[in-house]
């Protein structure tokens, strides 16, 4: 199988042409096929193979680039790990993914028998003999994101790299992406999207990248200015921190720009589209769907408070309980078909065939259709917080405070917060003799949970609500936070 985002095909066609870049470093297609060569002969070294699971912890830079593909190279599969975890977070995510080598700042080892190399450390020049790329198949496993539930830890939803080529395909094709085009990536490389949106399927058309590592508004526009690119992807905290900094800047180079990952506003997304100038593409995934599934239209009607039509290839479908269709205009769970769909859950059958029902992807969110097709999200069944964009999961940060004697129960919610969308507050029943403090909460979930996983709250009552059946009733606590 020969994929169009492979660097090796890539440096065949666009030679010379800018590629990536970040602030230290600026590579050609053709000098970034020999650096993906010279890193994957370094793997090689390291006995990595076919079928074996290399993780990348690294921040936004061209180095997590350079060791994702040349894991693919060698037939091997990326888990990309989130740079700020702690070692309790990453610990899981290795172990669980049977990761054999780790690619980080520190070359620190985080798991026991994998060895670790620092990101100074990777090869610029081959280290021995650079063989032809190793045969893909379509079945062939290319990542291991890893997302959580409403219940249990994180699993990790595997996407094959026949799931990777429709899906950064069809994302080239619907925003009509050309050689010319240029992204500007400041989501973080370790989530489905910037993978899929930013990174390959700018590639795979001869386009080129430039990596921030990270966001702050002005520093961004300074960028778009200095940069000149043709489109980014955001989530809705970023646009609603850039319209208040853009007036007076030039953002003539763009295009089009995307918003996803969590809901925006009407009024946003007119404001933004008012004062970048161009049309911005709402739409909506999840990485058991490799991404994206729906995306309103470059070309045609763009229909605020919708997150457009299905892409094609894909279906959307409504369902009751019983995942029967109903009525268009009726509200219900959306599933989704197509080519993108997961492969599954690593290592949990029974979480894959609850979530993938005759190769239906069940979201766990419920929306409607109107009837020209247009999917408005309506609620979360799962009770995912979405705090400035990044998927947060209530029984995670449950687990944590659990861990902390003295906890009798614990229900996390999400907070409305005016700039985040939503922030985690917990609730807590210690037991009678137990002397805990908001501040032993926030304190022992600090030492084990990236810092956006943190409580912004901690209040502690006598009992929690319970719904008839003797369970936690969240929506009254959220109704408590709202009213």
């Amino acid at each position: 199988m020969t994929l169009d985002y492979f660097p090796w095909v890539l440096a065949a066609r666009f030679t010379d042409s800018p590629a990536v870049r970040d602030r230290r470093t600026e590579l050609t297609f053709t000098q970034l096929d020999a650096r993906v060569a010279a890193v994957s002969s370094q793997f090689a070294a390291h006995g990595i193979g076919h079928g074996d699971v290399v993780a990348v912890m690294l921040p936004n830079r061209v180095e997590l680039v350079l060791a994702m593909f040349a894991a693919w190279r060698l037939g091997a599969v990326v888990t990309p790990v989130n740079p700020a975890f702690t070692s309790v977070e990453a610990g899981h995510q290795l172990e669980d993914a049977g990761a054999v080598l780790v690619v980080n700042e520190s070359g620190e080892e985080l798991r026991p028998g994998a060895p670790s190399i620092a990101v100074g450390d990777l090869a610029t020049e081959p280290v021995g003999p650079v063989g032809e790329p190793a045969p893909v198949a379509p079945t062939d496993l290319a990542l291991l994101i890893y997302t959580s539930g409403s219940t249990g830890r994180p699993k990790g939803v595997m996407i094959s790299h026949a799931n990777t080529d429709v899906m950064t395909a069809t994302i080239g094709e619907a925003v009509e992406l050309t050689a010319d085009d240029h992204c500007l990536l400041v989501l973080p490389l370790f989530h489905a999207n910037a993978l899929m949106v930013s990174l390959l399927a700018t590639l795979r058309v001869g386009g080129q990248l430039s990596i921030l590592e990270s966001f702050s508004a002005s520093g961004f526009l300074d960028e778009v200015e200095r940069l000149r690119p043709t489109f980014f992807s955001a989530v809705p905290t970023i646009y609603a921190l850039l319209v208040t900094k853009v007036d007076g800047r030039d953002m003539s180079s763009l295009r089009f720009v995307v918003c996803g990952a969590a809901p925006a506003t009407r009024e946003l997304l007119a404001a933004c589209e008012e004062k970048l100038g161009v049309p911005v593409l709402e739409g909506y995934g999840l990485t058991e769907g490799t991404c994206a599934s729906t995306l309103n239209p470059l070309h045609g009607p763009r229909k605020a408070g919708t997150v457009g039509k299905a892409l094609p290839g894909q279906r959307i479908r409504i369902v009751d309980e019983d995942l029967q269709d109903v009525p268009t205009g009726t509200s219900g769970e959306v599933l989704i078909s197509g080519d993108v769909v997961m492969s599954g859950y690593l290592g949990n059958p029974e979480a894959t065939a609850e979530t993938v029902v005759d190769g239906w992807l069940r979201t766990g969110d419920v929306g409607r259709l109107d009837e020209d097709g247009y999917l408005t999200l309506v609620d979360r069944i799962k009770d995912m917080i979405i705090r400035g964009g990044e998927n947060l999961y209530p029984k995670e940060i449950e687990n944590a405070i659990g861990s902390l004697p003295g906890v009798l129960e614990v229900a996390v919610v999400g907070k409305p917060d005016a700039v985040l969308g939503e922030v985690p507050v917990a609730f807590i029943v210690p037991y009678p003799d137990a002397n805990l403090t908001p501040e032993d909460v926030i304190d022992h979930c600090k030492s084990r949970l990236t810092r956006v996983k943190v409580p912004t709250e901690v209040t502690i009552l006598t009992e929690l609500p319970k719904n008839p059946v003797g369970k936690i009733d969240k929506p009254t606590l959220r109704n408590t936070l709202s009213a």
